[in-house]
C-alpha cells in the first residue's frame, strides 16, 4: 500500500520528494500561488494546477486515513478484526471501498434479519445455505416460535420462519464488499439512465420535454444533460431510474452476479428454489435501490465536477481578459424610461462625476444627451465610452456613435461591456463602503466603466456566481463551487499582480497570504499615511506579520517607489541576487532593469547560491527584462453591425462580429448585440471534429459568426463559425481514417446532437438550445 506522498506522486507523475516538499510547505501555511512562483527549487517546478490537485488529493487522502483508523478501532473493539480483514482495510484505496468493508460491522438500526437471529433462526439459514439437499419446509418446523412477544415479528409458522431465514442471508450477502464492488463496476459499464415524464405533468413540465422518454448509457451521459434531468426530477416533472437491458426469460444480470458470489446454483435440490428466491430478494429488495441511489449520486457528482470546471475555466478567461488600461472612461448604464445613468472615472479608476441623460422614449432628449456627454468628455479628457449591454444598449450605442461623429475632436472610442453582476455589485456591502453617498444606479455605471479599464480588479468584487459564465451553477454543490472559484480568483489575481497603492480591499484580499481583514487594514493604513514608498513599509500594517509578508510581497507592486524592484515580481527575499547581478556587470539596478542586451547574455547558473537555485535565478532575469509584465492579452473590441439591434433584425446567412460570453460542453454563446446571445453548437465551431469547445474559443474572444436560424418566439439564435460554404461542403466528406477514429454515433431520442464532422441540421441546433435554455438563467 503506497503512502500518501507516494500515491499523489504517482497520480501527478511527479517524484515523491517533490510531493513531500509541497506538502511540507502547505502544512507550514504557504499558499499555492507562493509555492508555484517562489519555491520552484523545493517542489521541482510543480505548477499551480498540479499544486491545486495535490492540495485537494491531500485533503481527501488524509480524511481517508482518519476514517481508516476509526474503522479499525471500531471493529477491534467488537473483537472481530481478523488478519484478513485488517489487510483488506489497510489496502482500501477509496472511501467507498472502506465503507463497503465496514458495512457488516457498522452499528445500524434493528433489521428483520437481526430480529430473526435474535429469535434463533440463524442455524436454519446456515443449514439450508450449506446443504441445499435439505427440505426448507421440513427444516423450518423445528424453528417455529409461538411465544415471541413481538407483534411486528412472529415466527408462528414455517412460512414466517423461512422468511426470517431469507432476511438473514439477504443481509449477509448484501454486506459483501467484493459483491458490492463487482455490482458497482458492472452497472457503471452496462447501466442505463432512463428518464420518463411524470404522468399528467407533460404540459407543465414542457421545458424538460427532451427527457420525457430518454435512455442512455450512464457512463456516457454528459454533465449538462445529467444536471438537466436531475433538475427535472427535483421539480417533479421527471422520473429517473437505473436500468439494464438483458434477454427475456433470463435472470437479471445483477441477480446472476449475486448468485455467483454466494456460490448458489440451481441443481434441482430441495432448497435450490428457496435459495434462488434469497438471491432475487438480495438484488430486488436490498441492493437495487441502494445501487441506483449510489450510482446516480456518483453521476451527479461527476456532472457537478464537470459543470464547476466549465465555470472555473470561463471565470478564469473573463478575469484575465484584456484590460483597456488607465484611460479616463465614461460608464453608461442604459435604460429607457428611467434614462441612461452616467459615471465618469479617471485614469486611475477613481470616481469623479455622474449624471443621467434621457435620450430614449418617452423623453427623447437625443441632442441634449449628446451635448451632455460631449461636455463631460471634454471636461474630464475622456478616452473611452463603456456601454452596458443590457436593456437599451444598442440604442445607447447608436447615441455614442452619433456623439463620435459629431465630435471627432474628442477622439472617443465606444465599447460594449457585459454588465452581468453590475447590479449585484451596486447593491452590495462592498459598493456601499466604497460609495456610501451614491445611488445604486450610479454605482452600477461605475462598475461598468471600471470593468473596461481592468476586468480583474472590478470583477473580484462580485460573487462569481453572479457574473453569468456558469453551467447549471445553482444545481451543483455550492461549497465546492465556491472553493474552486475562489481558487481561480486567487490564481488570477496573483498571476497578474496588484498595485498596492491603488487596489481596492476586494482585490488585495485575493493576494496570496492576505485576507479581507488584512486587506482592509492595508487600505486604511494607505488612506491615513499616504502611498506606500516601498514594500518594507507593508510590515507596518496591523496584523501583517512576517509569514503574511513572505507570502504576499512578491505579488504586491509599488510603482514609482524608492526601490524599482518593488514594481516587479521579484520577491524581496531575492533582492540580494539582483544586487549580485548588477555588481558583477558593473551596473546599478536602474540601469539593469529592462536592459535586454545585458540580461539576455547572462548565464543564470553564474548567480545561483545555497539559497536560490537555477529556477529562481532564471525567473529573476526574465522578470528584470520585462518588469511587472502583464500576462493578459492586448485589448480588442467587437464591432456590432449597424442596424442590427434586436433579434427581429437578424436574417439567416448574415455574417456578424461578436464576443464569446460563455463556453459550455456543447458549444459557445456569443453576444452579437441584439440583447440575446446566440449559440454556436460544438459541431459548428470548425470544419473539423472538436472534442472540447475550449480548445478553440474562450470567454472574451472576438469572433465572426454566421446566422443559421432565428426563432423569435423562443428567443433562440443558432450561429455557426463555419463562414465558408465551400469549407462546409468539404467538411461533409469525412476522411476514411478520421471516420474510423471518430465513428458516427446513434442519436438517442431527445438528446442533443452529437458532435459530427458534417454541418448540423436546424434540428441539431434546436436540441442544443433545449439543453441550454435553463443554463442562462
Amino acid at each position: 500500500m503506497l503512502n500518501i506522498p507516494q500515491r499523489i506522486a504517482e497520480e501527478l507523475n511527479a517524484t515523491e520528494a517533490q510531493v513531500q516538499a509541497a506538502i511540507k510547505l502547505l502544512d507550514e501555511g504557504s499558499t499555492v500561488p507562493f509555492i508555484s512562483r517562489y519555491r520552484k527549487e523545493a517542489t521541482g517546478g510543480l505548477d499551480d494546477i498540479q499544486l491545486r490537485t495535490l492540495e485537494e488529493r491531500l485533503g481527501y487522502l488524509r480524511e481517508l486515513e482518519d476514517r481508516r483508523a476509526t474503522i479499525l478501532k471500531s471493529i477491534e473493539e467488537q473483537d472481530k478484526l481478523t488478519p484478513e480483514l485488517k489487510k483488506a482495510i489497510a489496502e482500501a484505496d477509496t472511501k467507498t471501498r472502506l465503507e463497503d468493508l465496514y458495512l457488516p460491522y457498522k452499528p445500524k438500526r434493528r433489521t428483520k434479519g437481526q430480529v430473526a437471529i435474535e429469535a434463533g433462526i440463524e442455524p436454519l439459514a446456515d443449514a439450508l445455505y450449506e446443504n441445499p439437499c435439505l427440505d426448507p419446509e421440513q427444516e423450518a418446523i423445528a424453528y417455529i416460535k409461538t411465544d415471541v412477544d413481538d407483534s411486528k415479528h412472529t415466527f408462528a409458522d414455517a412460512k414466517s420462519v423461512l422468511e426470517g431465514a431469507k432476511y438473514i442471508l439477504m443481509e449477509r450477502f448484501a454486506e459483501n464488499a467484493d459483491l458490492l464492488a463487482e455490482l458497482r463496476n458492472f452497472l457503471n459499464h452496462e447501466g442505463q439512465l432512463v428518464s420518463n415524464v411524470v404522468s399528467g405533468k407533460e404540459t407543465e413540465g414542457a421545458k424538460f420535454r427532451d427527457y420525457f422518454e430518454q435512455r442512455e448509457a450512464i457512463k456516457k451521459v454528459p454533465s449538462h444533460r445529467a444536471l438537466a434531468m436531475f433538475r427535472g426530477r427535483k421539480e417533479g416533472f421527471l422520473q429517473l431510474k437505473l436500468d439494464v437491458e438483458y434477454p427475456e426469460n433470463t435472470n437479471h444480470p445483477c441477480e446472476q452476479i449475486v448468485a455467483r458470489h454466494a456460490n448458489i446454483e440451481n441443481q434441482g435440490r430441495p432448497a435450490d428454489k428457496w435459495l434462488a428466491e434469497v438471491v432475487r430478494w438480495t438484488w430486488n429488495i436490498k441492493l437495487q435501490t441502494q445501487m441506483e441511489t449510489e450510482l446516480l449520486s456518483e453521476l451527479r457528482g461527476r456532472a457537478e465536477e464537470a459543470a464547476i470546471d466549465v465555470f472555473a475555466q470561463n471565470l478564469k478567461d473573463l478575469l484575465l481578459a484584456a484590460p483597456a488600461g488607465p484611460k479616463a472612461t465614461i460608464g453608461l448604464d442604459p435604460g429607457l424610461r428611467t434614462g441612461v445613468k452616467i459615471a465618469v472615472i479617471d485614469s486611475t479608476g477613481q470616481y469623479v462625476d455622474s449624471t443621467a441623460i434621457y435620450p430614449h422614449a418617452p423623453r427623447k432628449q437625443w441632442d441634449q444627451s449628446i451635448a451632455e456627454l460631449a461636455r463631460l468628455a471634454a471636461k474630464h479628457n475622456i478616452e473611452l465610452l463603456a456601454i452596458g449591454n443590457g436593456t437599451a444598449s444598442r440604442e445607447t450605442d447608436k447615441l455614442c456613435s452619433d456623439l463620435i461623429k459629431l465630435h471627432p475632436e474628442l477622439k472617443l472610442q465606444k465599447i460594449m461591456v457585459s454588465e452581468a453582476g453590475a447590479s449585484v455589485y451596486s447593491a452590495s456591502e462592498t459598493a456601499a463602503r466604497e460609495f456610501p453617498e451614491l445611488d445604486v444606479t450610479i454605482r452600477g455605471a461605475i462598475s461598468i466603466a471600471r470593468r473596461l479599464q481592468d476586468p480583474l480588479a472590478e470583477l473580484v468584487k462580485i460573487d462569481p456566481k453572479a457574473i453569468g459564465v456558469g453551467q447549471y451553477q445553482h444545481d451543483v454543490s455550492q461549497i465546492q463551487l465556491a472553493k474552486n472559484l475562489n481558487a481561480v480568483m486567487e490564481d488570477c489575481v496573483n498571476n497578474v499582480g496588484v498595485e498596492v497603492n491603488t487596489a481596492s480591499a476586494a482585490l488585495l484580499s485575493g493576494v496570496a497570504g492576505l485576507n479581507q481583514n488584512i486587506a482592509e487594514n492595508i487600505v486604511a493604513f494607505r488612506n491615513q499615511n499616504g502611498a506606500f514608498g516601498n514594500r518594507e513599509e507593508l510590515k507596518k500594517v496591523p496584523r501583517l506579520g512576517e509569514k503574511t509578508y513572505e507570502q504576499a510581497a512578491g505579488f504586491l507592486r509599488i510603482r514609482n517607489g524608492s526601490n524599482p524592484l518593488d514594481a516587479s515580481a521579484v520577491h524581496p527575499e531575492t533582492y540580494s541576487v539582483v544586487n549580485h547581478i548588477a555588481e558583477k556587470n558593473a551596473l546599478d539596478i536602474f540601469s539593469l532593469i529592462g536592459n535586454s542586451s545585458v540580461l539576455k547574455q547572462l548565464n543564470p547558473a553564474d548567480y545561483t547560491n545555497d539559497l536560490f537555485g537555477l529556477p529562481t535565478v532564471t525567473d529573476i532575469i526574465a522578470e528584470l527584462d520585462k518588469p511587472g509584465r502583464d500576462p493578459r492579452p492586448s485589448f480588442q473590441t467587437a464591432s456590432f453591425k449597424d442596424g442590427i439591434e434586436k433579434i427581429s433584425d437578424l436574417q439567416p446567412s448574415m455574417i456578424l462580429e461578436g464576443t464569446i460570453t460563455n463556453v459550455t460542453n456543447f458549444g459557445a454563446f456569443v453576444d452579437i448585440g441584439v440583447h440575446q446571445d446566440g449559440l454556436v453548437h460544438i459541431s459548428a465551431l470548425a470544419n473539423h471534429y472538436v472534442k472540447d469547445p475550449r480548445d478553440l474559443v474562450k470567454a472574451g474572444d472576438i469572433v465572426k459568426v454566421k446566422v443559421v436560424e432565428v426563432d423569435q418566439d423562443r428567443k433562440r439564435i443558432a450561429l455557426t463559425m463555419r463562414l465558408n460554404e465551400e469549407a462546409v461542403s468539404e467538411a461533409k466528406a469525412v476522411p476514411a481514417k478520421q471516420a474510423k477514429t471518430k465513428p458516427a454515433r446513434k442519436h438517442n431520442k431527445g438528446s442533443d446532437n452529437k458532435n459530427k464532422q458534417n454541418m448540423p441540421s436546424n434540428g441539431a441546433f434546436a436540441n442544443a438550445f433545449a439543453k441550454a435554455r435553463e443554463l442562462k438563467k
